[in-house]
């Protein structure tokens, strides 16, 4: 039977995770290794495990933001590009255990199936939105804005950045010019920026938007998972966009 288990902790992302020598020697043991690349998990070079699967493989994080190349490796926002993901995982594991190849293949076709159906929900609610402008305080979104034609607005406060009192400034008077009445905070960070960018805005409201960088204790013991967050994100993101039903 297989086991399987993740290495960083609850309630924290990829990003702000380094493993200890000890977290470093189980992955070495490991058969399987799979992770993300991208600039993300650069941890990964100093594993010696020789069975490792890049989830992000082929994948380009490059993005055009303000005319300049950005690195956003966030690609599993998009659900047309996490089906990249999971031929590469799928892929992986056929190679590594070809006797189960089948159990694979029939899991990933699966979740290809929930994620082009994730993606036609998408469409069908996106077209149906007054608004196309919604505004995050991470880099995130970009490749899932693109694909629907949505204009992501960026704060370029990550995380555990501090929003200084200029970017304020700029963000509210970005949020005002479009008319926007949401600003949306993360999941794993803290929603005091938020709310300080909302007090400044007629309607006073925050939403979260989950890049799905990591789960909290309570989705991991509820059974929350990827399809579950963007179902919310979409419910969320509706909001600020103005859905006409």
């Amino acid at each position: 039977m297989i086991q399987s288990s993740i290495l960083f902790p609850t309630g924290i992302g990829p990003h702000d995770f380094e493993p200890t020598i000890n977290q470093i020697q189980t992955v070495d043991s490991a058969n399987v290794v799979v992770y993300y690349g991208l600039g993300i998990e650069n941890w990964i070079t100093n594993i010696n495990n020789a069975h490792k699967i890049d989830a992000s493989e082929d994948l380009n994080a490059s993005h055009s933001d303000r005319g300049n190349m950005t690195l956003d490796p966030q690609v599993w926002l998009n659900p047309s590009l996490a089906k990249k993901e999971v031929e590469n995982i799928r892929d992986g594991w056929m190679t590594n255990d070809p006797n189960n190849r089948y159990r694979y293949f029939n899991n990933a076709k699966n979740l290809l199936n929930e994620l082009d159906n994730l993606d036609k929900t998408i469409i069908t609610y996106s077209e149906s939105c007054k608004k196309r402008d919604f505004i995050t305080f991470h880099n995130s979104f970009s490749y899932f804005a693109k694909q629907h034609g949505l204009n992501h607005n960026i704060s370029n406060a990550g995380p555990v950045a501090e929003v200084t009192p200029r970017r304020l400034a700029e963000i509210i008077n970005i949020a005002k010019s479009l008319d926007l009445k949401v600003i949306y905070s993360e999941d794993l960070m803290d929603s005091r920026y938020a709310s300080v960018f909302a007090q400044e805005i007629s309607d006073n409201k925050f939403l979260v938007l989950s890049p799905i960088g990591g789960l909290t204790k309570y989705d991991q013991e509820v059974g929350i998972e990827y399809i579950d967050k963007m179902n919310e994100n979409i419910k969320n993101l509706t909001v600020g966009l103005e859905y006409n039903q």
